[in-house]
């Protein structure tokens, strides 16, 4: 094995493991206090789909990609290449929707009374349960497609173009479902990141005029002497 294959494989473990650890703690957390009757926050629940759904990417990733670093010949079969493909893309667009929620859902709860998102202050925490199940949905059918173009080490027929990821193989095909495959996917990614974005400015904005209030209120405030 050459050293360059024993250090990514050393880092793949080492980030698996941590990762791995610290999402069941997690889970394990929020599930005790399910459970024992405990009434969970909005932003609680948020946190548990989060944690399911890095916990299917570190299994679904960080393991495959571990065992290739270590193992020369570590190839899977088409079944195991879909199921391992399907499942990190699905939890990664979970993880990343998620996250996303929860960014919004902290920037609508921190907003003053007398602003624009007043009504969805009150509505936001009836409603994070079912934006995290409609997250599940839209990421399971959108991938979908990665059931069909990807299969095992080179075993890719009728095709253009071959994509090797090592233990697996993926097809490139010349139909135009692919591109629009890839153009959904993209589409998710961007209006994501655009709209944590755009929370975690509001947020920064909102504390910062409260900033500016509080000290305004204490510089005009009498001495209490």
């Amino acid at each position: 094995m050459a050293s360059s294959d024993l250090t990514v494989g050393v880092i793949f473990l080492s980030q698996t493991i941590v990762g791995f650890l610290g999402n069941f703690f997690l889970l394990y957390h929020y599930s005790f206090f399910y459970f024992t009757r405990y009434t969970l926050r909005s932003t609680d629940l948020i946190i548990n789909h989060l944690t399911v759904a890095n916990s299917l990417v570190i299994f679904f990733k960080g393991i495959p990609q571990t065992m290739a670093a270590f193992v020369s010949k570590y190839y899977l079969s088409d079944i195991e290449c879909k199921l391992v493909f399907y499942v990190h893309r699905v939890g990664r667009g979970v993880s990343m929707g998620s996250t996303c929620l929860l960014s919004v859902f902290q920037a609508i709860t921190i907003s003053p009374r007398d602003s624009m998102w007043a009504e969805l202050k009150l509505q936001a925490p009836k409603h994070t349960g079912n934006f995290s199940i409609l997250c599940w949905i839209l990421n399971i059918l959108v991938n979908i497609q990665i059931l069909l173009y990807m299969s095992g080490k080179c075993n890719c027929k009728n095709s253009t173009k071959i994509t090797d990821y090592g233990y697996c193989s993926g097809t490139v095909s010349s139909s135009t479902v692919q591109p629009v495959h890839y153009l959904l996917l993209s589409s998710y990614d961007v209006l994501c990141l655009g709209l944590m974005i755009w929370a975690s400015g509001s947020m920064v904005f909102i504390l910062l005029r409260h900033k500016q209030r509080v000290q305004h209120i204490h510089g005009t405030s009498p001495s209490p002497s």
